[in-house]
């Protein structure tokens, strides 16, 4: 018996990344996992990794799961998704909000487009899902809706600063996704507490940098100069955040029923596990 027979689960981002440990770990626990992500087939993407492939990878591991490309950041696309996954496996018992999407720019320098792109992936997209699944979650009284944050959501504090990395690396706009996703996790949790669903925000403390991003050193090809490595790996590309293995964990429900409050774990990840968003 697994923790999750017959629940129907849809994970965001789950063509690589920690998304795809999710989704391969709740099909393990016998979910019936609908992933969902950009990125349908191998080489659509400059990263290793698709839908069909962690699709394929649970189904050879006995799970059961259908894929549905889907471009979160377009409400039209979120619709969709709801919609698909209520097709092939009725009603949402569990929504996991992974996707991720940043590019490591400073402020000053962030265009507008790709400012307003991050928000809807990370922040705006988490918000329309759960509106979705909520219509059958408040009226069954049942469900689980668990949101990924990052260390990141935790800013610099008060100055001075000085050169550190960590802060002018360009990761503004993300962390204050974070920041807020963390707190709609709670005020939701308190929404939706009187109807016996579960909203839970999870955070990982280690970081495994994706490739490209800042403080992570390109492998270089013979002859290649650093920044021909940084321009190939595609340093202002699309990156997501912090990357742990294995299912979501660090989480502490303060009763049975109640939204959880945020525990940030510290746990051994592996670091070929690198994700950007899907």
């Amino acid at each position: 018996m697994g923790k999750l027979d017959g629940k129907s689960v849809i994970v965001t981002g789950a063509s690589r990344g920690i998304g795809a440990e999710i989704a391969r770990v709740f099909a393990s626990e016998g979910g019936r996992v609908v992933c969902a992500a950009r990125t349908l087939h191998e080489g659509e993407h400059q990263f290793e990794g698709s839908l069909d492939s962690t699709v394929e990878a649970i189904k050879e591991a006995g799970g059961e799961a259908i894929a549905v490309a889907a471009n979160i950041s377009e409400s039209e696309d979120c619709q969709k998704l709801v919609h698909a996954a209520r097709d092939a496996y009725g009603p949402i018992d569990v929504l996991v909000n992974n996707a991720a999407l940043t590019y490591f720019v400073p402020v000053k320098d962030y265009p507008l487009n790709r400012w307003m792109r991050s928000w809807a992936v990370n922040f705006h997209a988490p918000f329309i899902l759960s509106q979705l699944v909520l219509e059958e979650m408040i009226g069954r009284k049942t469900g689980s809706i668990v949101n990924i944050s990052s260390g990141a959501a935790i800013g610099p504090g008060r100055g001075p600063y000085g050169d550190d990395p960590r802060w002018i690396g360009g990761g503004t706009c993300y962390g204050a996704e974070k920041a807020a996703l963390e707190r709609f996790t709670q005020g939701l949790a308190a929404e939706v507490y009187q109807y016996d669903i579960s909203v839970s925000c999870v955070s990982p403390s280690p970081v495994v940098p994706t490739p490209g991003r800042p403080g992570r050193r390109e492998p270089r090809a013979d002859g290649e100069s650093r920044a021909g490595a940084r321009e190939r790996a595609g340093r202002q590309g699309e990156w997501s955040r912090d990357v742990q293995s294995g299912p979501p964990q660090g989480v502490r429900p303060d009763r049975p029923g109640q939204g959880h409050r945020v525990r940030r774990s510290r746990q051994r990840v592996q670091p070929d596990l690198m994700s950007a968003e899907c």
